[in-house]
């Protein structure tokens, strides 16, 4: 008894002694993981290939799990960015991928949660690596005048970062963005919008009506190929063009959960939400047929994102997914950080810790 008495004495004395020193502590180690941030990132250890990284896996509603849509897309050197929902700006440094490194962003269509993180990643990119340039914004037509609101939104900004830190943080003509504006291909069209070092993206029509115009982007670079929805209805389209894809990364929203919400709000008498909970259901696709499409297009593996609605309890991912197993079983839900690898010229797919 006197053994485990001292024992436990000194257990009591060391979490004591740690206890006082945890602000120099803490300190110290904050220090050495800047340290390892500054040092290096995600894009160093990567092979040669196509890689994507879920800087954003939800929808418009609050998730623990979940930042607004943001798909980051590393090619070869190059890394982009489709869509720039709440929070997905702010995740890309702690999963390793530098803001300051990305070429150019590509929007699947203009919902308030596929863009309203604009702003804050054209900044964080400009001051993170003194960006000379302004930022490329692909989109549909519409483009221009999103890219032009943001610009006048953040030209004050703009103005106190550069008095503050001058060029060497802040040069004047990196500042803002850039839109690119592409016509809205047809149905059996995969137009082309960028092409350059080995690395191809094709816009192509999905049907996410009334918001009209909607684009999915298929990204090609050695040999590999990734496919991703933006928001859509089940898209015959889409699937023609998923053909044999390496990763189909696929919006979906389970209706069962959805109808159990819009229970909730009749019982409530919240006739906003009865109403939401009524629409939204008709412009999406339910996990089941994005399974679908990734069966009957062959594709290597589907990654779900944006997914609706959240899934906070415990169980709720599993009905969230009912029936998709029993249609395709190659599928991850996506959380934010969920990463697969394709490694150039192989046709391996790679999760990414």
């Amino acid at each position: 008894m006197k053994k485990a008495g001292f024992a436990l004495a000194g257990i009591a004395l060391v979490a004591l002694v740690l206890y006082s020193v945890r602000a120099p502590l803490s300190m110290a180690l904050m220090g050495r993981a800047m340290e390892r941030n500054l040092s290096g990132t995600l894009l160093d250890t990567l092979p040669d290939g196509l890689h994507v990284v879920l800087c954003g896996a939800g929808g418009p509603l609050p998730d623990p799990k979940r930042s607004g849509p943001c798909v980051a897309v590393i090619a070869g050197e190059q890394l982009f960015v489709v869509d720039a929902g709440t929070g997905g700006a702010r995740n890309l440094g702690p999963l390793g991928i530098p803001v300051g490194a990305v070429d150019a962003v590509f929007l699947t269509h203009f919902h308030s949660d596929h863009i309203d993180g604009l702003g804050e990643l054209a900044t964080l990119r400009w001051v993170n690596a003194a960006n000379s340039e302004p930022l490329p914004v692909h989109g549909p037509q519409g483009v221009e005048e999103v890219v032009a609101g943001f610009n006048a939104s953040y030209a004050q900004d703009e103005v106190y970062r550069h008095e503050h830190h001058g060029d060497l943080v802040a040069p004047v003509s990196g500042a803002g963005m850039n839109a690119v504006s592409h016509p809205q291909p047809t149905d059996g069209e995969a137009l082309v919008i960028y092409d350059r070092d080995g690395v191809m993206v094709q816009m192509i029509k999905v049907d996410h009506r009334p918001v009209d115009p909607a684009v999915a982007y298929l990204f090609s670079y050695g040999g590999r190929s990734v496919l991703i929805s933006g928001d859509t209805v089940k898209s015959a389209n889409l699937q023609q063009f998923a053909e044999g894809v390496d990763l189909l990364v696929h919006e979906g929203l389970a209706p069962q959960l959805v109808e159990e919400m819009h229970k909730a709000a009749n019982r409530t008498g919240n006739e906003i939400v009865a109403k939401i909970t009524t629409d939204i259901p008709d412009y999406h696709t339910t996990p089941v047929e994005a399974a679908e499409i990734a069966r009957d297009a062959g594709v290597g593996h589907l990654l779900f994102y944006h997914v609706v609605p959240p899934t906070p309890l415990p169980g709720l991912e599993a009905a969230w997914l009912t029936g998709v197993d029993e249609v395709f079983d190659r599928y991850t839900l996506g959380v934010d950080g969920t990463g697969f690898s394709l490694p150039a010229g192989s046709s391996e797919i790679v999760p990414l810790d």
